[in-house]
């Protein structure tokens, strides 16, 4: 069950977080994985931990903003099996104190960089004979959140292209799903609170875990263990679908 054996899987934004977790699990169930991300040198540590494992990666270094440049890294590698969208910025505001630039910045890398990615990939998903393509979306898209408008822009956008992905290459045997998680127990969640709320750093972590009516913040490996079944061959009767993994935030949280 899950086996990736004997596929290439592209995973963007896998330096750390939830793409780490995604190229470490689909690396140990066999995949091939090809890691962008433009932190070039965290990625390389990560190759580093698949291949001493006796995985199989490589790291690239790319900018999702900047197509050519990934239609330039797929070609490199050929056909595919599986692209995980998961390159994202985060920011906080609401929409007046949200300023144009930073609006734009979110635009660029989350919305825009998942058009390119997608469009440098579809080509070598339809030469492979098809393949499943999974974004990550957000709760965001789904609920409001306080002072999350250029954020929830961005994934409520990741949301509508993937539906329209899956109808559009619903013949091309290409799947394509989305993931919305809630907040999920990452290094960039360790950070904002060290930077926000020195010393009470204790007290935070405590009080974002409990937004979630489960009482905890999601792991890393649980978002990867549904990336892991939404890619598989098990999944194949599975698109055109978004997939709340949120510790019951958004149909409990009332």
């Amino acid at each position: 069950m899950f086996s990736l054996e004997n596929k290439k899987a592209v995973i963007t934004g896998a330096a750390s977080g939830i793409g780490k977790a995604i190229a470490l699990l689909f690396a140990k169930q066999g995949a091939e994985v090809f890691i962008l991300d433009f932190n070039e040198a965290a990625a390389l540590d990560v190759v580093n931990e698949i291949t001493a494992s006796a995985g199989k990666a490589s790291a690239h270094g790319c900018d999702v903003s900047n197509q050519s440049e990934l239609v330039n890294i797929f070609k490199g590698i050929g056909p595919i099996d599986i692209l995980i969208n998961n390159a994202g910025i985060a920011h906080v505001g609401s929409l007046e104190n949200t300023a144009s630039e930073d609006f734009n910045r979110v635009f660029k890398v989350n919305v825009e960089g998942a058009y390119n990615t997608m469009f440098a990939a579809i080509p070598h998903l339809k030469a492979n004979g098809g393949g499943s393509i999974l974004n990550m979306a957000s709760i965001a898209a789904h609920v409001g959140l306080v002072d999350r408008f250029a954020y929830s822009m961005s994934k409520g956008a990741i949301f509508a292209m993937t539906l329209s992905v899956a109808r559009d290459y619903l013949h091309q045997n290409i799947r394509c799903n989305s993931i919305s998680p809630a907040r999920v127990h990452t290094p960039f969640v360790d950070g904002f609170i060290a930077k926000n709320y020195p010393g009470k750093e204790v007290e935070m972590f405590e009080k974002l875990s409990q937004s979630q009516p489960i009482g905890r913040m999601g792991s890393v490996e649980e978002i990867a263990a549904l990336a892991l079944y939404l890619c598989s061959d098990q999944a194949g009767f599975i698109t055109g679908n978004d997939y709340p993994i949120d510790g019951g935030f958004i149909t409990l949280n009332n």
